[in-house]
């Protein structure tokens, strides 16, 4: 239901949130009166407020303005119908505040009663909140999960390279890859050279049968140089913390594998139901991450972007231009969902390996003089354009026909992928 002017709502609340208790200004429509109050946040409370408004006003609309799209209270308060959401940047109520408040105090119940006001003066410029399938945000949830335990992952065993370059830092050249299983239960068994040195060969040649390395020339050459190493120190005043920190970073990395495992199963399943995944599977280099990660980036609102310039600036992929006077700038968008642009600009660097003409327009860009990040952003520009067409009509990317519709527009892009050819 779309709701445009005032004389659709009976009421307007403004809320300023917190993490135990939330400031709220209401204002009736027709009413110049203003009504504060504090509510806890607890489901009782929420509950009983939201009651009282349903029947104070008959449960007839009520516009409620909050800065926040997404988090507990937006849960609670999506499930009762007859309030309509509208979330607001809070930089945007920072900034009205300011205009009013040059000293910057601050106060919750002040920021509630701001809300209000933009929701009434500014309300043909809010949007109100309109929530995917419960499918949908699911899989938004895992993915951005997935994403943070990928994060944690990375800070494990960095700080396990770090640890073992102090005693132990053989092993980090007899494993090039350290986010392993394998990683973590020869740390777990053998944490120093001496113990790892101490292990009879036919030890160590299970252990590695064990973890599915089938080549004896990888087996024999670890082994050899397991046991003619040489330790870096054997004071164990040293060797001793660090072994122990070891074990518990390689306990915690353990269990970080196994929770991306499990992610990956939850991810698979939800996303391969859904109709639009074919899609995005199809992409060079997506593979079952990316593909997932940008079903979500689309949804499944295609009225929600007007143009594939409107996804490009929302995603913060899109540069911004400045002028003032005789002045003009272009710096990157600041402000922006930091997921979603992480996403787009990670596949496409992804995507420099898989597909010929991104390969070539990002060398493009870099023989222009443009850093590596920049290249991959213009390079994430160009394919939001490709994928919002594809999206749109439901029609899988196919590079031949990508290529084709360059040539028939003498793209310049066209001329280069012939030289390197």
């Amino acid at each position: 239901m779309t709701h445009g002017s005032h004389e659709e709502f009976a009421a307007f609340v403004g809320i300023d949130w917190a993490d135990a208790k939330h400031d709220v200004c209401l204002q009736a429509a027709g009413s110049e009166k203003r009504e504060s109050c504090m509510i806890e946040h607890t489901p009782e409370t929420l509950d009983a407020w939201v009651s009282m408004l349903r029947t104070r006003f008959h449960g007839q609309p009520i516009a409620l303005c909050l800065e926040l799209n997404k988090g507990p209270l937006v849960s609670a308060l999506r499930k009762y119908d007859f309030l309509v959401l509208f979330p607001i940047n809070p930089i945007t109520v920072a900034r009205y505040r300011e205009a009013f408040t040059p000293s910057r105090a601050k106060d919750d119940p002040t920021d509630a009663e701001l809300q209000l006001e933009l929701l009434l003066t500014h309300r043909n410029k809010l949007q109100p909140l309109q929530p995917q399938s419960p499918a949908m945000r699911a899989l938004e949830q895992l993915v951005e999960h997935r994403r943070r335990v990928v994060g944690d992952k990375v800070r494990l065993t960095n700080r396990l390279t770090s640890t073992l370059k102090n005693y132990f830092p053989h092993v980090l050249q007899w494993f090039q890859e350290k986010d392993t299983l394998i990683f973590c239960d020869f740390l777990s068994r053998w944490p120093t050279l001496k113990a790892a040195q101490l292990a009879r060969r036919s030890t160590l040649e299970t252990f590695f049968r064990d973890h599915h390395v089938r080549s004896a020339d990888v087996i024999n050459t670890r082994i050899h140089a397991l046991k003619t190493a040489m330790p870096l120190t054997t004071d164990e005043g040293v060797i001793a913390p660090h072994a122990l920190f070891v074990q518990a970073l390689v306990s915690q990395l353990r269990v970080t594998l196994h929770a991306i495992e499990d992610f990956d199963t939850a991810i698979a399943q939800r996303a391969q139901n859904h109709p639009d995944f074919s899609l995005f599977q199809a992409l060079p280099g997506a593979g079952p991450v990316f593909a997932s990660r940008l079903l979500v980036a689309f949804g499944e609102q295609r009225e929600r972007y007007a143009s594939a310039a409107e996804l490009q600036q929302y995603a913060g992929i899109a540069p911004v231009t400045e002028r003032s006077g005789k002045k003009s700038w272009v710096h990157w968008r600041l402000q922006c969902p930091t997921f979603l642009r992480q996403t787009f600009v990670e596949w496409a660097a992804e995507s420099i390996r898989h597909s010929f003409w991104a390969r070539v327009y990002y060398q493009q860009q870099r023989d222009k003089g443009k850093a590596h990040q920049a290249a991959v952003r213009a390079l994430a520009f160009k394919w939001i354009r490709i994928l919002y067409r594809c999206w749109q009509e439901r029609t899988p990317y196919d590079e031949s026909t990508y290529l084709h519709a360059l040539n028939r527009r003498g793209s310049s892009l066209i001329q280069n992928l012939a030289k390197v050819s």
